[in-house]
């Protein structure tokens, strides 16, 4: 039983015991045992049930604290989830999606789902948007995959179930229009039972008169008792605290739709009232219900359409998701959550689409950069260059359109490893940014940001360090504290300081952006792959082999999620983690991270022959040893 504890990968464990001579000694040994059953009958309710609890527990929840809420000029502290699904729902309902979406969800089902054929089929045969919400509660693999994509900010599955988000809410909202004039406008109380992480808990007794997003379609019930049940079976798991949610609902709130869906739902003897997504609640109180701090009820009260502070956030959220038609808002937003390959596919789309010179210009910038963020340099440094070309015969040639241009192309070149080349293109952005007029201020941070990682990368320390510092004092008069800008001088400057070891200071400035990357990006943003990789190098060079292995991993971990399997970033992580297992002495595991390196190396036409040759000299020597 202490083995089947210690997977994390088993959930939940239900027996089947019809000798009924199982000792019970046995089942208290492990909280994973959920429940023993000496017929199958009850096994199955019992599988179903705690499925359900399974998904209850795992919807993504964002929580606003009132600070947070009403620091609206700045969304860097603020929960990346709750904004990214506003902004997917936005943009998602206000699409047009035909027949073809359908049919490339289903081609997207078959080729990463083959197992569930029989269930696809099925739902290619009987689909149609009336059904939307008899899909949505089938057990099938509808429910799951929208509320993981959801929950993981998977863009690629969310954009392909576009079309039934779309139906999904535009179903609940034509049954709210029928059914709102059957409260006769008196608020009621729904209930939902779940766990929360420890974590979330935590968040959760900080939003006290703040905000509450479930990012997910939201179900819930007018009878109190099966939630109640969710609650305490939760309670029950050291891991999670049981809440029982109790909201109160204004029917004449019309900015979320909800119904009772009973006559449409799979399961007809269910009293439930399904919320659309991205549902945002007030939390009122909250009160304990056991005695050991395992069991709470949450009063949460819905927004009203006039909350001028949930207002406020929504509108700045939509700023700083910029303007342009919805395929370019997600465009934008895709790249953002690092889901390159779909944005790659939409914006070759758009490209085919239009004549528009403007249009094409902002198209070419972001395949620029979306090929540059996969590592194909070549085609990155064509896109960039498409696009100056558009600029240099239709803007002056100090425009300032034309110095994003020129870094865009000074930064695929740093990343070939040209720097002299790189540096050329930095600083004739500098040279047109600092001649304009008005100035600005971020534009300049940025160029001196460029110019200082060239020096350092080629060994100019004290120009790198000049430069970063210029960068980092126009960044401290213009911007927030915890602005991510402040990561990437923190970063820099921090690299320069290792370069000439002093590991103290650079150790400092690495964990202040890292601190700050942690509270605005996602969970699995490359760019933290960038920072934990950082802060390892330094761990090597001061001798802490286990601190460096561990961040050399989480990096890993992330570059594996987010990266082709044959990205030059990747044969450099392993080839890093090879390094620290060397120095540790582990040359049988060093050995086998310097063969996957290479093996990615001999693939790709990216890598260099300096770094293949690396690759072959550590091999090499790790064989000697071993």
């Amino acid at each position: 039983m202490p083995l089947i504890n210690n997977i994390p990968q088993l959930h939940s464990i239900y027996i089947f015991n019809d000798t009924k001579i199982l000792p019970e000694t046995l089942i208290k040994k492990s909280q994973k045992i959920k429940s023993v059953h000496t017929n199958v009958d009850d096994l199955c309710k019992g599988l179903q049930l705690g499925i359900k609890q399974y998904h209850q527990d795992s919807i993504a929840v964002s929580f606003i604290p009132i600070n947070e809420i009403a620091s609206t000029d700045n969304l860097n502290q603020l929960d990346t989830t709750f904004m990214y699904t506003q902004l997917f729902k936005e943009i998602l309902l206000n699409m047009e999606h035909n027949s073809q979406a359908i049919k490339d969800f289903i081609t997207y089902c078959r080729q990463n789902n083959p197992e569930l054929s029989d269930n696809i089929d099925r739902f290619e045969k009987e689909y149609s948007a009336q059904s939307a919400i008899w899909w949505y509660t089938y057990p099938s693999f509808i429910y799951s995959m929208l509320n993981d994509s959801l929950r993981s900010m998977e863009g690629d599955t969310i954009v392909n179930l576009g079309f039934f988000i779309h139906d999904l809410h535009l179903q609940i909202q034509q049954l709210y229009q029928q059914q709102v004039n059957s409260y006769h406008g008196k608020p009621f109380l729904v209930y939902r039972g779940q766990g929360l992480s420890k974590t979330n808990f935590e968040k959760l007794q900080k939003t006290k008169g703040g905000l509450l997003s479930f990012n997910n379609f939201l179900s819930t019930s007018t009878d109190q008792d099966i939630p109640l049940i969710f609650a305490l079976s939760a309670s029950g798991n050291a891991e999670t605290v049981g809440i029982l949610f109790i909201m109160s609902i204004d029917p004449s709130i019309k900015s979320a739709p909800f119904a009772s869906i009973k006559e449409l739902s799979y399961f007809r003897e269910e009293d439930e009232i399904l919320f659309s997504m991205h549902t945002v609640f007030r939390l009122v109180a909250m009160k304990q219900m056991d005695n050991n701090n395992q069991l709470y009820q949450v009063e949460l009260q819905l927004t009203s359409d006039d909350d001028q502070q949930l207002r406020l956030l929504t509108d700045r959220i939509r700023e700083e998701a910029g303007g342009g038609t919805a395929w370019q808002r997600l465009g934008g937003l895709l790249i953002e959550i690092g889901q390159f390959n779909k944005a790659e596919e939409l914006y070759n789309v758009l490209l085919e689409q239009t004549s528009d010179e403007s249009e094409k210009q902002h198209y070419y910038n972001q395949l620029g950069g979306v090929h540059w963020s996969q590592g194909d340099y070549e085609k990155a440094i064509w896109y960039f260059e498409q696009r100056a070309e558009i600029q240099q015969k239709t803007l002056p040639s100090n425009h300032r359109k034309l110095a994003t241009s020129y870094n865009n192309i000074g930064n695929v070149y740093d990343s070939m490893g040209e720097y002299s080349k790189a540096l050329s293109f930095h600083e004739k952005a500098l040279e047109i940014q600092e001649k304009a007029v008005p100035l600005n201020p971020p534009e300049l941070a940025t160029s001196y940001y460029n110019i200082g990682s060239m020096h350092n990368k080629m060994g100019e320390y004290l120009k790198a360090l000049s430069s970063h510092k210029k960068a980092l004092g126009i960044r401290q008069k213009i911007l927030p504290s915890n602005h991510p800008d402040f990561a990437q001088s923190y970063t820099n400057i921090g690299l320069v300081y290792d370069k000439i070891g002093e590991y103290s200071k650079a150790l400092s400035f690495y964990d202040n952006a890292l601190e700050i990357l942690q509270k605005s990006l996602p969970y699995y943003h490359h760019t933290l792959a960038t920072s934990y990789n950082n802060i390892s190098g330094v761990y090597s060079n001061m001798g802490e082999y286990s601190k460096a292995l561990s961040f050399r991993e989480k990096a890993l971990e992330i570059l594996q999620k987010t990266l082709p399997s044959n990205h030059p970033d990747l044969a450099i992580s392993y080839n890093n983690i090879g390094l620290v297992y060397d120095k540790m002495g582990e040359y049988s595991e060093a050995l086998s991270y310097y063969e996957q390196a290479l093996s990615i190396q001999q693939k790709t036409a990216a890598s260099s022959q300096p770094d293949l040759a690396t690759s072959y000299n550590n091999i090499g020597l790790a064989c000697i040893i071993v």
